[in-house]
């Protein structure tokens, strides 16, 4: 069985983001991209059902610019067989990431997707509910436990109410929670090892793919600074000011 794994370069969740001064964007000049947390996560589960010998080959697809190879190396060098770029320069909204992955998809025919259950950049979380209507296949979304049996798979999920545990047929697409796993670190052997391994480059045109979006992003703006808080004597004080603010 073939695992597909998508994967985004996104800003280090380490690094504080700053919105340009005209709001037009995020500023990113000098600034550390990595992997999307959640996507190491998806990858490290398909690199271990890979080592538990329920799958013989796991592909990265990664879908942007040039500069988005560094990351799909590093998912090479974590253990993943070949990498897959869709070039683009645009960015793209959820619906065609997902109509992207489709074209992959039909092109790689893998009997498992693992997708983050969102990218840490736009918080979107609809690329693996949208793959999974558009490739009719069953989907299941937020997982923190995964486990293969044949043509199946026993997903546990979580819900607002506690665990859900669902199972699907395969193929499917599934997308990961934080506490799924905890990724490897990478070697430098194995970084050297990764220069060596395959990285395919599909225009995203090749694959017949409109970039065109219906959404737009006007302008970008930093969160709101907290207003300063007080302090009170008591509780009576404490209900009186929550009055006074309307919240009660």
């Amino acid at each position: 069985m073939k695992i597909l794994v998508g994967i985004k370069r996104v800003v280090d969740y380490n690094v504080r983001v700053r919105v340009l001064s005209d709001g037009s964007g995020v500023d990113t000049d000098g600034v550390k991209m990595s992997v999307n947390p959640f996507d190491e996560i998806a990858l490290e589960e398909a690199l271990r059902i890979k080592e538990a010998g329920k799958a013989d080959e796991v592909v990265v697809v990664s879908i942007g610019g040039d500069a988005c190879q560094q990351q799909l190396r590093t998912g090479l060098a974590m253990g993943a067989d070949r990498a897959i770029q869709v070039q683009t320069t645009e960015r793209l909204q959820p619906l065609n990431l997902a109509r992207a992955f489709l074209k992959v998809i039909e092109r790689e025919n893998p009997g498992l997707v693992i997708l983050g259950k969102q990218a840490i950049d736009d918080d979107n979380s609809q690329t693996a509910q949208m793959l999974a209507a558009l490739w009719n296949r069953p989907q299941a979304t937020f997982a923190s436990k995964l486990v293969l049996d044949g043509t199946t798979a026993t997903v546990t999920r979580e819900v607002d109410s506690g665990l859900e545990t669902l199972e699907v047929d395969l193929p499917a697409v599934i997308s990961v929670d934080l506490r799924m796993n905890e990724p490897r670190f990478v070697k430098l052997p194995d970084i050297m090892k990764a220069k060596r391994k395959p990285l395919d480059v599909l225009p995203l045109a090749d694959l017949g793919v409109d970039a065109a979006s219906n959404l737009s992003v006007k302008r970008f703006a930093p969160p709101p600074q907290r207003a300063k808080g007080i302090m009170v004597e008591d509780a009576a004080q404490l209900v009186q000011e929550l009055k006074n603010r309307g919240l009660l």
